[in-house]
Parts: structure tokens; sequence; C-alpha cells
């Protein structure tokens, strides 16, 4: 069971969310907030292990607010909800976990808290303070799709590959669309991503080991992915390398 706290100024857009959570089940609602100065408030008093927050509030706005809870000492997950998609860029900075369009569809709701539950509070906190994953780049990026905007943690995503013009991020829930290049995404996560053939990047730190086929080819072994990506020759020499050192 995991704390919940429910924040927007719209009273009915809160209740509608309890009775979304309590229908799910798994989650107990701890507290509900009008404000961003009351969100945090009520964060240090309850201690909740996810924070629903709504973006555009008077006073302080769940932005501002989001980036206070992220210094607690144990910081919350937070999952954005708002009626405007034009926010997603500032939400990197605030270690979202989801960021949902209203109206809420229940189906984007549970794959958002799907996130959730495989990560408990230890582990979000490892994850927030990782120097590693803090150390150059974005923590999230974001790829439009029918429902809105996905927001995605990059310590999630084990592949990218590119295909013609675009660039598929393949990570724990699925895959995102993203329309950077694949030189883009290299520059900034050097350090964290390694280029195993001019199509595709992989992540260091999922990288389970390497495969020989009958033919001489290697592929890289990805943890939690059943994709085998392909290493090209004049990858594989330099991989083998990074493999040694880690």
């Amino acid at each position: 069971m995991l704390n919940a706290l429910v924040v927007d100024d719209e009273p009915l857009a809160r209740d509608r969310l309890v009775r979304m959570l309590t229908s799910i089940g798994g989650y107990r609602i701890v507290g509900q907030a009008g404000s961003g100065q009351e969100a945090i408030a009520q964060a240090e008093e309850t201690g909740p292990d996810v924070v629903f927050m709504d973006v555009r509030m008077p006073g302080m706005d769940g932005l501002a607010a989001a980036q206070h809870l992220a210094e607690l000492d144990v910081p919350p997950a937070v999952i954005f909800c708002t009626a405007y998609d034009d926010y997603a860029v500032e939400a990197f900075s605030s270690e979202a976990i989801g960021y949902l369009l209203k109206p809420i569809k229940q189906e984007d709701l549970v794959q958002a808290l799907n996130r959730i539950r495989r990560v408990n509070k230890a582990q979000l906190t490892e994850l927030q303070q990782s120097s590693f994953f803090q150390s150059g780049g974005r923590t999230h990026i974001t790829s439009k799709n029918r429902r809105g905007i996905d927001l995605v943690p990059v310590s999630e995503i084990r592949l990218f590959q590119a295909d013609h013009k675009y660039v598929t991020a393949y990570h724990g829930d699925g895959e995102a669309l993203l329309d950077e290049t694949l030189k883009e995404l290299e520059d900034e996560f050097e350090g964290r991503f390694v280029r195993i053939h001019r199509n595709a990047l992989v992540s260091i730190p999922h990288i389970d080991g390497l495969e020989r086929s009958t033919d001489g080819q290697y592929y890289v072994r990805l943890e939690g992915l059943d994709i085998r990506p392909q290493v090209s020759r004049r990858h594989v020499s330099p991989l083998r390398k990074l493999l040694e050192q880690i």
C-alpha cells in the first residue's frame, strides 16, 4: 500500500482523482491540497510515496512545489496532472515520474502508477540522488503520443535506436518515439550511453553482456529488454574494453 497526496486547486478534480485511485486500489490517500504551499506542508507531515500535482495553481504552482519536494530527505515521486501539454520540459528538473493530461483516462493513470509500483521509496531516493544519472543532460525525455506527452526517466531507457529520421527509445514500460537525432542524444548523454552501431546507443548500466552468432556477428544483451541490438565491427573492440572497466 503506497501513500498518495492529491494536489489541485479545483476540488472536483481532486475528488475525481481520489475516486479513480480508490477504484484502482493499492493506494492510501493521506491528504489533499489546493496549492503548492499546502502540498509542501502536507508532504512534510504525512511523507507520501507519490504526489499527484496540478501545474497551474494560485500562489506557488506545481512546478515550484515539486522542486521543493525533491529536496526532502525522502522525496516522493511526482506525477503531474494538467490540462496543458506545454510544461513537460520544465517538469524535467522536478524529477517527475509521469505527466498526465486532463481529463485523465483510467488506462493512462494505471500506466503511470505501474512505474511507481516497480520502484520503492528507497530506490526512488537513490535514483534521484545518484551522481551517475545527474552527471549531465536531462533526467527525463518527453515523447508525444495520442494521449498527450509521456515523461520517461532516462535511467529506465535501455536503447536508443534510429530508423530513418526518427529515434525510438526502448525503456522499462515500452518504447517512445523521439524527434531528436542519435548524434544529439549521444553528445548529451556521453558516459551514460555508448554507441555500438551507426543506428544504436545502449545504456551502459543495463548491459548484461555480449553475444556472438555463428557467423561472427556480435549483439548486446540488455537487462529487461528482449531486443538484441547489433554491434558493428568497428565498435566491438571499444565496447569490450568498456565492459572490462565496469
